[in-house]
């Protein structure tokens, strides 16, 4: 096995804090698609305690997609990608990928297996057969040529997570995992694949990642100053200090980020006091109350 594919097998093993998203595709960045995807991973993340570094937007364009990869892969312990594996010409995520690496594309037989067990001929091709050459076929197969490191078992770079789907999670260089665009089988394939991280995560499941919301009536301005000396407050502790406007809504929501739950809670009254706030579980919770309310 050579040094690379080694390299490869350790990102494969190796415990998970960080993570990065690639969305792949001309038609986020021109508005035709409003991407979703980039959240669903973000909340995925966050339930898991898994650190979000990055998420990135970038076309349908070899050269682009080489570069974020090779330098995603290299940085993050959890790597997706969105998008670019469908059938049609524009569809590059697999072999540029590939070309990243200096892998070969292979024809993956069990997905092909599962594709013909799975997946229901469109009407608009009623005599369409994977016994005949067609271009028909010829671009269905392309969805099922996949970067293989052929020094590595393929078990672990071809996941199939859903038995209801046919279409594979292709995992390459150990913790880049190519995933549809389209967003239910996105998000589909995503929790399909938990099981297999959480062993790998220094806190199962999140349960020590805490995000405390408390709905101030005051403008970013008046509290702007408190916010600051109390993020220099908590950094040590590893809490985030967050404020976010809500525009039109007459409150605004600032926010403790971290794992120091005992520490969050001590917090609280005090924020509470000088954004004269009160904590809530929803943003809109507190919508209905006036200022004058929470003096008593």
């Amino acid at each position: 096995m050579t040094s690379s594919s080694e390299a490869s097998a350790e990102r494969t093993r190796r415990m998970i804090h960080t993570a990065a998203a690639l969305i792949i595709g001309d038609e986020i960045l021109n508005g035709k698609t409003v991407d979703s995807n980039s959240a669903y991973f973000a909340k995925f993340c966050f339930s898991l305690g898994i650190n979000l570094k990055r998420i990135e937007v970038i076309a349908d364009d070899e050269s682009e997609i080489i570069e974020a990869v090779r330098r995603m892969s290299d940085k993050y312990d959890f790597v997706v990608t969105s998008g670019g594996i469908g059938p049609t010409h524009d569809d590059i995520t697999y072999e540029s990928i590939a070309k990243a690496f200096n892998l070969k594309l292979k024809l993956h037989d069990d997905a092909l297996r599962r594709m013909k067990r799975l997946s229901k001929p469109h009407p608009s091709q009623p005599n369409f057969s994977y016994d005949v050459p067609s271009p028909a076929l010829e671009a269905k197969l392309r969805m099922l040529r996949l970067p293989i490191d052929t020094e590595r078992e393929e078990e672990s770079q071809v996941l199939f997570v859903d038995e209801g789907l046919w279409v594979p999670i292709s995992v390459v260089n150990g913790n880049i995992h190519i995933l549809p665009g389209v967003p239910r089988l996105f998000t589909q394939l995503l929790d399909g694949l938990k099981p297999r991280l959480v062993p790998r995560l220094t806190d199962p499941e999140g349960k020590g990642i805490y995000r405390v919301m408390i709905s101030t009536p005051m403008a970013e301005s008046a509290v702007a100053a408190y916010l600051t000396k109390l993020a220099a407050q908590a950094e040590p502790h590893g809490i985030k200090v967050g404020s976010y406007p809500r525009w039109g809504k007459g409150r605004n929501t600032v926010t403790l980020v971290g794992r120091d739950k005992a520490y969050m809670d001590s917090l609280i009254p005090e924020v509470e006091k000088n954004v004269q706030g009160i904590r809530v579980d929803k943003e809109d919770e507190a919508d209905h109350l006036n200022p004058e309310d929470l003096e008593s």
